[in-house]
């Protein structure tokens, strides 16, 4: 399949029915796996057609590549499956765990910000992608604490590409509502953020959270102003494909489309 570029969507149960009779088609679709692999028979025929027409690349959610324990050799297995059945060459995922013991999370918990972190990451990125046998993107998470710290992010994100050679997914949504809860600037983040990594961008919507005082990612409402803002400064840094996340509350395809050339229209506007 063709080189990732341009603006993308992510392919949802909810408007899949819409995509062929209304003849839509990103540049690319970003599809998670975990919602695909075990797909309702009704669903099957559509994702089959869409993914084999169209650049398609996956984002999971379970890889939990922070924990104490290596992935599962069994999940991974399954995992490749999957992405060499659809010929789904990018994979990427978030600096995140939620496995513990014998303890499972449906949120994507924040990992310590230390070197002894960056280490373990280092070893498993290079066991994810040995196992799957294609490269490993990770993505920032947002956090509403950290568990322990001894640096500050951006210089863990950093050192972690350094040290790694991991390529990147800058969630720039992510970048903003981190920036107002911890009171840092979000251009600043960009600014010192090592770009050249960078292999795509999500942008989402987000809610604020009056009675916590925080901002709350949860790909559940149209991408914010400042969001745009941000993407803009960030796009000018370095010009990389850019999609939308939209994970809840998910309008019609026609809704989307909508939001989808808002971001086309932006990112065409930039050189």
């Amino acid at each position: 399949m063709s080189k990732l570029q341009g603006c993308g969507l992510g392919l949802r149960r909810e408007f899949i029915q819409e995509v062929i009779p209304q003849g839509f088609k990103p540049d690319f679709w970003e599809i998670t796996p975990e919602n695909w692999i075990h797909m309702p028979y009704h669903h099957k025929e559509a994702f089959e057609e869409i993914v084999s027409s169209s650049k398609t690349i996956a984002h999971g959610v379970s890889l939990s590549i922070g924990s104490d324990k290596k992935p599962s050799k069994k999940f991974l297995k399954q995992m490749k499956d999957f992405l060499d059945c659809y010929h789904i060459k990018e994979y990427s995922e978030h600096i995140s765990f939620s496995n513990m013991q014998n303890a499972h999370s449906y949120e994507l918990l924040p990992l310590p910000l230390t070197k002894s972190m960056i280490e373990r990451l280092c070893d498993r990125i290079k066991y994810v992608q040995d196992a799957l046998q294609r490269e490993l993107i990770l993505e920032n998470a947002t956090y509403y604490y950290v568990p322990h710290a001894t640096m500050s992010e951006i210089d863990f994100l950093n050192e972690l590409i350094h040290k790694s050679g991991v390529k990147f997914l800058l969630d720039v949504n992510n970048v903003y509502v981190n920036s107002v809860n911890h009171n840092y600037d979000a251009k600043a983040f960009i600014d010192e953020f090592d770009m050249s990594t960078v292999s795509y961008i999500h942008i989402a919507g987000h809610y604020d959270d009056k009675e916590s005082g925080f901002l709350v990612d949860t790909h559940g409402k149209a991408v914010k102003d400042e969001v745009w803002d941000l993407l803009e400064h960030t796009l000018k840094k370095r010009k990389v494909p850019t999609m939308i996340e939209r994970d809840n509350h998910i309008p019609s395809l026609k809704a989307m489309k909508r939001e989808y050339e808002k971001l086309s229209s932006l990112y065409g506007s930039i050189s």
